[in-house]
């Protein structure tokens, strides 16, 4: 997955690098997200993935219904240069899936915005299966 970010990122609140590692409530903060689902089952993968090259992955029964365990590591990538930061992750998978991509943009002065390939009706949802919005083989 690629995630490219094109603003005025002196704007933003944007994580310096640190070592990789799982770290748990990314989301609050600048993050880019992916979820993975196989074609018709309840079960996905929720990864949230930092500029600061830290991670999370979180193993789902069903709709927010935690399971045990983590999802592997990714590998990730960031490349920041003038108004861009690009952010690659590898993430193992295999078979027909449904895929969610989004991001959490944290402004200097604390704002957030939510953006993603298609939005959950009422507050954003990331969860939402039908945000699911991209299939891959």
């Amino acid at each position: 997955m690629s995630f490219l970010l094109d603003a005025d990122l002196d704007r933003l609140r944007i994580p310096g690098r640190r070592p990789p590692r799982f770290v748990e409530g990314l989301w609050r903060n600048t993050c880019f997200e992916v979820f993975l689902a196989r074609k018709g089952s309840r079960a996905y993968r929720e990864y949230n993935l930092a500029p600061s090259g830290e991670w999370a992955g979180y193993l789902f029964r069903k709709y927010r219904l935690r399971g045990d365990g983590r999802a592997p590591r990714p590998r990730i990538q960031v490349r920041r240069s003038d108004g861009t930061l690009k952010l690659d992750a590898r993430i193992a998978a295999k078979g027909r899936l449904r895929v969610g991509l989004s991001a959490v943009i944290e402004e200097k002065n604390g704002g957030l915005s939510y953006w993603a390939l298609r939005h959950a009706p009422g507050k954003p949802d990331f969860h939402y299966r039908r945000a699911f919005a991209l299939e891959v083989a």
